[in-house]
Parts: structure tokens; sequence; C-alpha cells
């Protein structure tokens, strides 16, 4: 463990729980005196400490994990980077108000969240008065999906109350994929008596599940697998027999729109399908015991890559985690369509990501697993996994579905990986220097940069032809 100074983490949590530094030293077994100074950052929090903090007062050792600092820290960043803050602090200053005042940080995120959020609403507005005038400040966010990645982000990909309901329910289904989907057809008809109709959906809308709840009929996809099916039918069980858990859940956040309560109502419905045909236990066990190798857990829960790397990023469960892992999944444009994190890597919301990351590498080799040492402008590297996953829709002449998913962790994690085999870990030029996007990256040298960084002056030179949109170069 690094030196980690927490003084203000701490002193929060001591005043929420209504104690006086006297009493958590007594609490703890160390002197107030000494209290006094891990809480005014003299000195850095210790194992013992830490773990005296977890048996007398229950508290959970994540929280005092530079992981929630690193992602307070890039998301500060990404907002004082924007032209319109009019002011730029230097790394020094944005990790020092995130290490210091984190609440204080996490309120300055939050009103520039909202902040493009009435610039996006302003925008819409003039689309339809007819004004178009170039001189409006726009946003790209798309603020129902944003608000429901945060939403995850913010629990580090892990729902309890939905991920043990889940492995509850899975003890009684089968062990093959198509075991599991019979076994919840069942289920469905007796506890509810819905009938499943297979092929009744609405092909030209591409629709997977449709569920009618005055003839008690749920129609699926003729053109979804077994396990598709079951993850359709896992996702309808949600709904029924845990509304009230996952409207609770979303009760607990405060959403912008009934739009974003309703997607997030959706991905806590297919976090629960995705738990109850992947149980974490069993799920977690193999995945240790192969070293993460996604091929062969895919093999053995009958489902797909991108299943599995899915499930994988949300391994977090309190006293039995797994890798923390980062996912993403882009198109070749560079869209990116899932996001997921159980740790802090973290990308711009806007502005596009890296050309040099190899998850963009991955369609010019489809369907090989590329492996990659990434070293970001903090100088945390990353092990990154990259593959291509393609989805058939219906017949030769529908166009195919073809993305790039990735999964990620922190170089101290990479060992566990059969992935690291025969690369160097140890060597930091191995790794290949990344960055967040050209909007907010650090990287002034860089062969692939396409813009300038915002908020940092340009430095013109007639004599020196360094960045140039024009150039041949």
């Amino acid at each position: 463990m690094k030196k980690s100074y927490v003084g203000a983490r701490l002193r929060r949590l001591r005043e929420q729980r209504g104690m006086t530094q006297q009493a958590l030293a007594t609490a703890v077994g160390v002197s107030p005196s000494y209290l006094n100074q891990i809480e005014n950052n003299q000195r850095p929090l210790t194992v013992p400490v830490l773990l005296k903090l977890n048996a007398t007062l229950g508290i959970d050792v994540q929280l005092f994990s530079e992981d929630d600092e690193a992602r307070l820290i890039a998301d500060l960043k990404e907002a004082l980077s924007d032209p319109m803050v009019g002011e730029s602090l230097t790394a020094n200053d944005v990790r020092e108000l995130a290490t210091s005042m984190p609440a204080a940080g996490r309120a300055l995120v939050a009103i520039y969240r909202r902040y493009h959020l009435a610039l996006e609403q302003s925008a819409a507005l003039a689309a339809r008065l007819g004004d178009d005038r170039q001189d409006r400040p726009t946003s790209a966010m798309s603020t129902p999906f944003e608000e429901v990645r945060d939403f995850f982000y913010a629990r580090h990909n892990y729902i309890a109350e939905l991920d043990e309901a889940a492995e509850r329910t899975a003890a009684d289904t089968g062990r093959t994929i198509q075991q599991v989907a019979a076994a919840l057809a069942e289920r469905l008809k007796s506890r509810h008596g819905i009938d499943i109709r297979i092929g009744e959906a609405d092909a030209s809308a591409d629709v997977q599940r449709s569920f009618d709840a005055g003839d008690k009929t749920l129609r699926l996809s003729a053109r979804l697998q077994p396990g598709q099916q079951a993850f359709q039918i896992g996702t309808q069980l949600a709904f029924l027999e845990h509304r009230d858990t996952i409207d609770a859940l979303v009760g607990e956040n405060p959403f912008g729109d009934e739009a974003s309560r309703r997607l997030a109502r959706i991905g806590l419905a297919n976090y629960f399908a995705g738990a109850l045909l992947l149980p974490y236990a069993a799920f977690r066990d193999k995945a240790e015991s192969v070293r993460y190798d996604i091929t062969l857990i895919g093999q053995h829960f009958g489902v797909g890559y991108e299943t599995i790397c899915h499930r994988l990023s949300t391994l977090q469960r309190p006293g039995a985690r797994g890798v923390p892992f980062f996912f993403i999944r882009v198109d070749r444009a560079g869209n990116i369509s899932k996001r997921q994190s159980a740790t802090d890597f973290h990308f711009s919301r806007g502005g596009g990501t890296c050309p040099l990351w190899n998850v963009y590498e991955a369609f010019s080799q489809p369907d090989r697993i590329l492996t990659q040492l990434a070293r970001m402008p903090d100088h945390r590297t990353y092990l990154w996994v990259a593959r291509t996953v393609s989805h058939d829709q219906a017949g030769y002449h529908a166009p195919r579905k073809t993305f790039a998913v990735a999964l990620g962790c922190d170089l101290q994690h990479a060992g566990r990986l059969v992935y690291s085999d025969g690369l160097d870990l140890t060597n930091p030029a191995a790794a290949t220097p990344i960055g967040a996007g050209c909007r907010i990256c650090e990287r002034q040298a860089c062969p692939q940069r396409a813009f300038p960084p915002v908020g940092r002056p340009l430095h013109v030179d007639e004599n020196r032809n360094s960045f140039s949109p024009y150039s041949t170069n």
C-alpha cells in the first residue's frame, strides 16, 4: 500500500458518525494527536489503522481507495479545461482540490454537468425556434445516457441488491445456457402466468423483447440465440420480481428527467439478467481459475465474448472482489456505445478518444485478441485487451454490426491475467503513451494529436510549423 493521505475523507467520516477525535482514536487504538495528524495530512493512513477502522466501525476499505480520488481528478480536469470556465488550474491544484476538499470537487463537477445540460436544452430550443446562429454555445452530451453511466460509475458498476437476488434465483436453474433459458421460461409461466412467443417481436424495428401485460405474453425475436433469449427473459423477471428494488435505486439518484429514469430502470434490469446468467461466485471462481481467459470463460458458460467482458467489469462484491476492470465498446467511427467501470480509468465525454489505443487497432485484425500496456499522462499504466465482435442481423443484404470491445485493468492487477504472459510489466518504456482525447490530453508532443488541448494557450511561430491543421506532415 502506497502512502495515502486521506485526512479530509477520514474527518468527514468521523463527523458523519458524530464522533470526536478522542472517541475515534480510542475506538481504533491510537492517540488523539496521531489521529489529528492523519486528519491534517501530516501522516499517511497506514494499513494497521485502516484495518482497525474496518474492524471497529465496519468501514469498507474501498472508501479510502485511490481509485475514487483518481476518478474525481479526471472529472475535474475535464470540467476545468472547458474554455467557458475561464480559469485554468495546474495539475497540482486539481489534485489538491480532489484530495483536501473532495465534496467541493464533486459539487464543482456537478455544477459543470448541469451547465452543460442547460446548454444542450438551450440549443435544442433554439433549433426548434429556427435560431441557427453559429456563435451559440452547444454541447454534444447525450444527457440520459451520461446520467445513467454516472449512476453505475458511482457504484463501481456493482449493484449488490440485484446481484445477490440474481444469484439466489440462479440456484433454481440449470448449468447449461439451454437449461437456464428453459428454467426461466418455466418460472415466468408458473409464477406469473406469462407465455413466451418466439418470432413475434417487431422485426422491422429490431425489437428483441416486447411484453404485453394485457394478454400476459412475452414476445422474443427469432434472431436471438439461447443465451440472448435467457437474458431477455431475465430482464423481464427483474421488472416483475424486483420492481420495488429497481425503483428504490432509481429514486436515490437525482436524475434530470423521466427519460433518464426509464433508461436507468432498463439498465438495472439488464444488470440483474446478466448476474442471473452468470452467478457471481461461480463466475468469479471460474475467472480466477483460468486467469481471466475470456474465451475459456465463455466456453464454460455458453455465452459470447462481449457478455463475458460485461460481467467481468462488475466483480466488486466486498470480500470477494475480482480484478477491477474498465469495459468499453466502440465502432469504427470512434463512437462509444458502452462504457462501464469498476476502476478509475477515464476517457473524455466529448472530443474523441485516443487513436494510439489498441481498441482501434482491433478493427484491422478482426477476431484477434490484442494486448497493450498503455500509460496515461498521470503515469498510471494499464493492461488492455481488445477484440472485435460482430452481430449478424437478418440475411445477406442486411448490414452487419461490428464493434471493438476492450477490457482494461491497472498494472498492479495485470499479473493475474493470462494476457500479461510475455509482456514486460516492469519496463515503463514498454508502455504506449495514450491520453483521454486530444481535448484534454496533456501530451504536447504526441504524433497523433489532432488539435491543441483546450484551455492551453496556442503558441504560433511563423518560423516553425510545429502544429497546423493545414500541415501535410
